[in-house]
């Protein structure tokens, strides 16, 4: 059940509407729920043969606005209070006895008009759909003073989770204050009168987020904002110190014809001037990431950045994974960052998807866990490395690495909800969730040509040498992981990966014992995948194995000739996959 409140000054307009035909979805049978004594007028109702609905609502608007009227200047501007309470997707229909409960409970919650109280503020409940209802109240009460409403959003949220519970509905994320404000109903509606697919406020957020990924400094801060087409204007102090800034889309305006204004602070918390300038000062002491692993001069420079990101990222999902607040923390603000830099730079055909991912993403950033600075830097280090390099290009080693690196940022945001889950953030941990859902389908879209051509590499190994390698895996990995996808052929991409290693100097089962016990499996959505992409960063192998790159030697090369445990493998390698159970096999580390 989802509250969304508002105020204004007009409570004829107000009624109109909600008696009116609708202008976003239909309105029909308008008509009372509730009301302040249960008496009041009702425009969709009275229907007697002296009854007109204009005239009707011209009376309830008067009884609503007696106080207010009697008020005269102590009266608030924007007196009217407006509400409306929709039930979620999927939920039993409630009828008017139910709706009325609902709205009694919420103008009691709110301090609108407790139970009890002779001088409540006068409300009304309209009904227009199955769904949802509109509360209305006029803010004077009966002895002529104004409401208290401190945090009022905040209570009828509480009092929804309640009523949720109470009468057996969907019952939602409780929020916790941290979230970015909604877009209002004017925005909304103005978005879709202009023809937008999101309002200004949205759009202009992930402007803004995208525009601190990529900087380095306040001016280039505000140069990428400009350079993305937004309107800046910055507020400063009488020495000329700029103390904040606001945003606007270029041809946005109001009534008026002015650009319609976002100080930051509004588009999001975290994005504020002071916020972002203590970003800013921790990458500006952070040298750039440096180059991880052997020779790189074969990588192309966007492949090169996302190979280092993909190291930082596996040791966030680490410290997450630790669950200590005073390390992990810090690693959700970086990861957003991570996010909006990989989505503004990705090939075409996964953009779409990792755009959603860091939208989805960001509401996991937030939290009232503070984060210490200090250990965000190589995240943003690694977020200013992929922006710098450029975009790739969505095909050969650039594409890979693509792959690569979704695939470990899978595992990073399914880390994240586990650590919002184990600390009862619900919102977070459904937005870390909802991140990764939208990972997984980029990964399946940046992955699908290099895993093609590593499962035909894997079929088209000489039988013995596949059968060797098949080997190493049951005497490494579990069964129920050898066995994943339920097909032997779910193992090709990972037994060519074995052989590539081999022919590189790696010693494959020790390369394979070391890409397990990086960090637990339990979360992969398939551990073959993801044992893949480890094991190719490791051993430096190109992340798309068709684009006819020079392999680099490994970092320290292992003998040449085959070990007695490889030997051995041979000799056991007759035996079909998945059918041989080795007693000392050694299990992933949990």
């Amino acid at each position: 059940m989802v509250p969304d409140i508002g105020r204004g000054s007009r409570t004829h307009g107000l009624l109109v509407y909600l008696y009116g035909p609708g202008r976003r979805e239909e309105h029909t049978d308008a008509h009372l729920v509730g009301s302040w004594d249960g008496f009041a007028p009702d425009p969709g109702r009275d229907t007697g043969l002296d009854s007109d609905p204009k005239v009707t609502l011209a009376r309830l608007t008067a009884a609503l606005d007696l106080r207010v009227k009697q008020a005269g200047d102590r009266a608030p501007a924007k007196h009217v209070w407006h509400c409306s309470v929709r039930t979620a997707p999927g939920d039993r229909r409630l009828d008017d006895e139910e709706w009325n409960a609902v709205a009694q409970r919420i103008v009691h919650a709110t301090g609108i008009a407790p139970a009890g109280d002779p001088d409540g503020c006068r409300w009304i409940a309209v009904r227009h759909a199955e769904d949802h209802i509109h509360i209305v109240a006029t803010l004077v009460r009966g002895d002529l003073r104004n409401p208290r409403l401190n945090y009022d959003f905040n209570k009828a949220q509480a009092e929804c989770r309640r009523i949720e519970k109470e009468m057996g509905l969907r019952r939602l994320n409780a929020g916790d204050g941290t979230a970015a404000k909604n877009p209002s109903s004017a925005e909304k509606f103005k978005a879709e009168r202009t023809g937008r697919p999101e309002t200004s406020r949205e759009t202009l957020r992930e402007a803004v987020r995208r525009a601190v990924a990529g900087a380095d400094s306040e001016e280039e801060f505000f140069t990428r904002l400009r350079e993305a087409g937004v309107r800046v204007k910055l507020r400063h102090a009488p020495s000329g110190d700029a103390l904040g800034y606001n945003v606007a889309l270029p041809g946005d305006r109001n009534r008026d014809g002015d650009p319609v204004w976002y100080p930051g602070s509004k588009l999001a918390p975290d994005l504020s001037l002071p916020k972002i300038r203590l970003r800013l000062i921790d990458r500006a002491a952070e040298p750039s990431a440096p180059a991880v692993g052997a020779d790189r001069t074969n990588w192309s420079p966007p492949a090169r950045q996302r190979r280092n990101a993909v190291v930082i990222a596996e040791r966030s999902a680490t410290l997450l994974e630790r669950d200590e607040e005073g390390e992990a923390a810090p690693q959700l603000v970086g990861v957003g960052e991570l996010l909006d830099a990989v989505a503004q730079t990705s090939p075409a055909t996964t953009r779409a998807e990792l755009a959603a991912a860091a939208r989805a993403f960001e509401r996991a950033t937030r939290s009232h866990v503070r984060a210490e600075r200090a250990d965000t830097r190589a995240l943003r280090s690694a977020a200013r490395g992929i922006v710098q390099a450029g975009g790739a290009l969505g095909r050969g080693e650039d594409g890979g690495t693509t792959a690569m690196l979704v695939s470990t940022l899978v595992l990073v945001t399914l880390a994240a909800a586990r650590w919002h889950s184990a600390r009862g953030h619900a919102q977070q941990a459904h937005a870390s969730r909802q991140a990764a859902a939208h990972l997984r389908t980029a990964y399946r879209q940046a992955a699908a040509t290099p895993m093609r051509v590593l499962h035909d590499q894997g079929r088209a190994l000489p039988e013995a040498q596949r059968r060797m390698h098949e080997a190493t895996l049951r005497a490494v990995l579990p069964e129920k992981v050898v066995r994943a996808g339920g097909t032997e052929a779910r193992t090709d991409a990972l037994v060519a990966t074995l052989a590539q290693a081999e022919r590189a100097g790696h010693d494959s089962e020790a390369l394979l014992r070391q890409a397990i016990d990086m960090r637990e499996l339990d979360s992969a959505d398939d551990v073959n995948d993801v044992l893949v992409w480890r094991l190719r960063r490791i051993a430096q192998l190109p992340a798309h194995p068709g684009d006819g790159a020079r392999r680099p030697q490994a970092a320290t090369r292992q003998a040449t000739t085959p070990s007695s445990r490889t030997s051995e493998r041979k000799a056991t390698a007759a035996a079909p996959l998945g059918t041989v159970q080795d007693p000392n096999r050694r299990s992933p580390r949990r």
